[in-house]
């Protein structure tokens, strides 16, 4: 359901029906707003973009048709109930050819009153769902896998926390979870029933990012042929996700300050504000104190942000975990691929266990789905693994401490295409074939990585 503190409008010319509507809409709990003519209709959907519109068919200045048209044509967001009279039953139907939702026809009992508003309401949430799945694929309330001392005392840590309405900043770096978390924050809430929206801060533009979160009004900029309401606004009642809050700019910066001060904004090229009930979560890998010092980074919005820190711990210092996100990420993959994967190998295993994991849980992810998908038997060896894996095992680094990420990569590729060569009798097209490479992109690999076959 939508929140039960948004806008009907009653447009009606009948002082009566408007009065006796009011009265019940309030005590069901919602704001309403009148006009007692099509002209004034318009005026008020336009300005205070009222979820659901009780609009009359024979008014003054403009009819309920013509009102409907302009709802139409302006791409107004609003779901029209037609009101008539029993004589014009005809009119109704052609509200509801012209984008009317339902209609009532007068007069009315409180109950039918009743019915068609929760009929609307479902409607609408509806709507503002799908609004804010559009455009966004993303897996839901994924688990928090892990028994390490270091992940079982943030869970605990953070749930107390997710019981508040209090802004969290998660810290991390890249791949340890955060949206995860962020998820789980939501759902151990007691907002747990409203949306969660999530926007990534660094995906977009400043302008279409500013529209993402924001919203904006028909013209607002080229291209802007209606109005559009942006995710804090459809997240009304819930959570809002800000993910690499580090990365936003200046501008987007004072703006969302104004949000978490004042709980209101105005769309782009709107002036009229429009509250919201929010509760934030922000995440980044940056160093905010030091994007602060830098003056990439407002300090009253960082002290608006950081009410409760949550930091998440990266992989490498929770190597026990390494077992059971590797067999949760298996079990995915497979049910996922339709693949019958029986077992790790030992060598894989230890391969696994021993690498640094500089992309954390994401990488192990990809890594694992990756060995699924090539895998052609039923068990996952070392030859599944990827490059960087292997490439960061102890007996191919010469010391604890692991070398850099592309020297790694590059030193692995060598290795592989040293020995496929090998035992492909130095024949490129066998090796390249064997590899899954093309020809020439396996020649230009040797010259690049100055390659010689092994003696």
């Amino acid at each position: 359901m939508i929140p039960s503190h948004s806008k009907i409008l009653i447009a009606d010319d009948d002082q009566d029906i408007r009065e006796v509507m009011h009265d019940r809409l309030k005590a069901m709990g919602f704001e309403v707003v009148e006009a007692t003519d099509g002209e004034q209709a318009l005026i008020r959907l336009r300005d205070d973009s009222p979820a659901i519109t009780f609009l009359d068919l024979m008014m003054s200045k403009k009819s309920g048709l013509e009102v409907l048209k302009a709802i139409q044509d302006e791409g107004l967001e609003t779901t029209t109930i037609a009101m008539t009279a029993y004589g014009t039953i005809d009119k109704a139907v052609e509200a509801m050819q012209a984008g009317a939702y339902d209609f009532l026809t007068k007069p009315f009992s409180s109950g039918h009153l009743e019915v068609v508003i929760g009929k609307a309401l479902e409607r609408e949430a509806l709507k503002r769902q799908n609004l804010l799945l559009s455009g966004e694929v993303r897996e839901k309330d994924l688990p928090i896998i892990g028994h390490s001392p270091s992940i079982l005392n943030t869970i605990e840590f953070t749930k107390r926390a997710a019981a508040s309405s209090s802004t969290i900043l998660l810290q991390g770096e890249s791949g340890t979870g955060k949206e995860v978390f962020a998820n789980s924050i939501h759902r151990w809430s007691p907002r747990r029933d409203q949306p969660f929206v999530v926007v990534n801060c660094v995906a977009l533009s400043e302008e279409l990012l500013e529209s993402e979160l924001f919203g904006h009004e028909r013209g607002a900029f080229t291209g802007a042929h209606q109005r559009k309401r942006g995710k804090l606004e459809l997240a009304d009642g819930g959570t809002a996700f800000l993910d690499e809050i580090g990365d936003l700019k200046p501008h987007l910066q004072a703006k969302l300050l104004r949000v978490l001060q004042e709980h209101e904004f105005e769309r782009v090229g709107g002036t009229k504000p429009i509250r919201v009930d929010l509760r934030f979560v922000a995440a980044t890998n940056r160093r905010l104190d030091k994007a602060i010092r830098e003056g990439l980074f407002r300090e009253d919005l960082y002290y608006r942000l950081n009410v409760i820190t949550v930091s998440l711990p990266p992989l490498r210092d929770r190597p026990e975990d390494i077992v059971p996100l590797t067999n949760y990420f298996l079990a995915q993959y497979c049910a996922r691929l339709g693949k019958r994967i029986k077992e790790i190998t030992p060598d894989a295993w230890e391969l696994l266990q021993h690498y640094h994991w500089p992309g954390n849980v994401r990488e192990l992810a990809n890594f694992i789905e990756r060995a699924v998908v090539l895998s052609t038997r039923d068990r996952i060896t070392s030859e599944d693994l990827p490059l960087t894996v292997l490439a960061g095992a102890p007996e191919s680094s010469a010391s604890d401490t692991p070398r850099d990420f592309h020297e790694a990569v590059a030193a692995y590729k060598r290795q592989v295409i040293r020995e496929t060569l090998h035992r492909s009798g130095g024949n490129q097209s066998k090796a390249a074939s064997a590899l899954g490479l093309q020809r020439t992109y396996l020649a230009r690999l040797i010259k690049e990585l100055q390659i010689r076959e092994k003696s």
